[in-house]
């Protein structure tokens, strides 16, 4: 905010209410004579006139970073504004009685923005310690209200207890029995088709590949049946020569194996001193 004669004049004279006025007497600066001026307190600003009916202030003192203080002077009643620095004027001020001196210090003291930060501060404090005094006288009151808050709960809790007691204990029911499963049986580690009694002898649809001679296109393909259900199953004497031409083969090779067995052994023995 920009401050200038005009608006300071226009603060000094409008209508909003002081803190503080009256009659004092202000040494020169340059003589140490006294002069009576009307003084003027608003917020931090201290106004002074030549008279009272004026209409311009012809000065003003902003109240920050100051101290006031009573002071040895000629004049009886005299206090003083002082201002850090070595520069800084220093205002001496005289009252025309005692009281009206303690008055003007305490208002000139408590104008400034330090001041009232101050106060403020120690305002918020109070109202912190009052609130909380209130907080704890209240905490006993609301006790049997809380109380009585609770005793529908207690209430359906113990319904629900008594309930719970007087409810039979239930036995438990038995599973019943699972029938076993019927599981086809196994020949050489697989299973065999069609020998389980009470079920059809192929699935619809299928041809044996026996009765054909080559695989069925439609259906599924059924496994090859071991030597020893081929008899029990009635199986066609085309599977027979199949069966007598693998026995052969078998006696041919276990002949050719002894065969060699035996060479080895006599190489062998003869081989030893």
């Amino acid at each position: 905010m920009k401050l200038n004669e005009r608006s300071l004049a226009f603060y000094a004279t409008c209508d909003s209410p002081a803190d503080s006025a009256g009659f004092l007497y202000k040494r020169g600066e340059r003589h140490a004579a006294y002069h009576r001026r009307w003084f003027v307190l608003k917020g931090n600003m201290l106004f002074y006139f030549e008279e009272r009916e004026s209409r311009e202030p012809v000065g003003v003192i902003v109240l920050e970073g100051c101290t006031v203080e009573l002071c040895d002077s000629r004049g009886e009643f005299a206090f003083a504004i002082r201002f850090g620095g070595a520069k800084s004027r220093t205002y001496v001020l005289a009252a025309e009685s005692h009281a009206a001196m303690e008055a003007w210090v305490k208002a000139l003291s408590r104008a400034s923005f330090d001041y009232m930060r101050l106060v403020v501060r120690e305002l918020e404090q109070q109202l912190a310690r009052v609130q909380w005094g209130s907080n704890a006288e209240r905490a006993p009151e609301r006790e049997p209200e809380r109380a009585l808050q609770r005793e529908p709960e207690r209430a359906l809790e113990q319904e629900l207890e008594q309930a719970l007691e007087q409810e039979p204990e239930r036995e438990p029911e038995e599973a019943p029995e699972r029938e076993p499963e019927r599981r086809a049986p196994r020949e050489n580690g697989c299973a065999v088709w069609n020998i389980v009694p009470g079920t059809d002898s192929l699935p619809r649809g299928a041809v044996p590949r026996w009765a054909s001679g080559c695989e069925a296109e439609a259906g599924p393909r059924q496994p090859p049946v071991p030597p020893r259900c081929q008899a029990s199953l009635g199986v066609p004497a085309g599977n027979a020569v199949e069966v007598s031409a693998f026995s052969r083969l078998h006696e041919r090779y276990g002949t050719e194996v002894a065969w060699l067995r035996r060479q080895w052994l006599e190489r062998r023995q003869g081989q030893q001193p």
